[in-house]
């Protein structure tokens, strides 16, 4: 039984999220001005994501966490019109936004700094196949591009759950399929994931 504190924050909660899905379809209707009322609704949770994204990368790496989320933030206000339908799509296509930035950085610099770690990003242990839990961002972005063509939807799942930060449920329903489904689609991905990169 869920007690009174718990459902006065579950209120907070969604209240919060029913006011940001209300931001984000202004903003889809073309009144880009809002763009400064909806930042302070998602910018911690994009922040946490960028932090996560960067937790094992060496010192000195040439982008930041926060210049990753304003890089995506302002991909994603800028789009013409999209349709955002509530704050989960918000976040999907802000995964997609930051899987892009990340690797045109890490393409950028592929040649002149291979070898000293600072494309490197940290993978949930389940996806990782080396012991230091780290893999090159270009090298996952190949692997999803590979998996995408053999089945788009666990390519989909993957990157909601890693760039995205989505719960299973989450990605499951943007998706279109039961938590079940994704639940499998989650394993198969990371299995075949974990080899293609060890191959790597």
């Amino acid at each position: 039984m869920m007690d009174s504190s718990s459902s006065h924050n579950q209120n907070l909660s969604d209240n919060a999220s029913i006011e940001t899905t209300a931001i984000l379809i202004e903003i889809g209707q073309g009144k880009l001005d809002n763009a400064e009322k909806l930042l302070p609704h998602v910018y911690n949770e994009l922040h946490a994501l960028a932090d996560s994204l960067f937790r094992h990368q060496k010192p000195g790496h040439t982008l930041q966490p926060t210049a990753l989320v304003h890089e995506a933030f302002i991909k994603l206000v800028d789009r013409n019109r999209t349709p955002w339908q509530s704050r989960s799509h918000f976040f999907a296509v802000a995964a997609k936004a930051m899987r892009q930035i990340l690797v045109d950085h890490a393409r950028k610099n592929r040649a002149e700094k291979r070898g000293d770690g600072w494309n490197r990003i940290a993978l949930d242990e389940h996806l990782c196949p080396t012991s230091q839990n780290e893999i090159d961002m270009y090298d996952l972005d190949t692997a999803l591009t590979k998996l995408s063509q053999l089945d788009k939807r666990q390519s989909d799942l993957v990157e909601l759950r890693f760039f995205g930060g989505l719960g299973v449920v989450e990605a499951a329903e943007l998706i279109g399929i039961s938590k079940r489904t994704a639940e499998l689609d989650w394993r198969m991905a990371r299995a075949w994931l974990r080899n293609e990169l060890s191959s790597e």
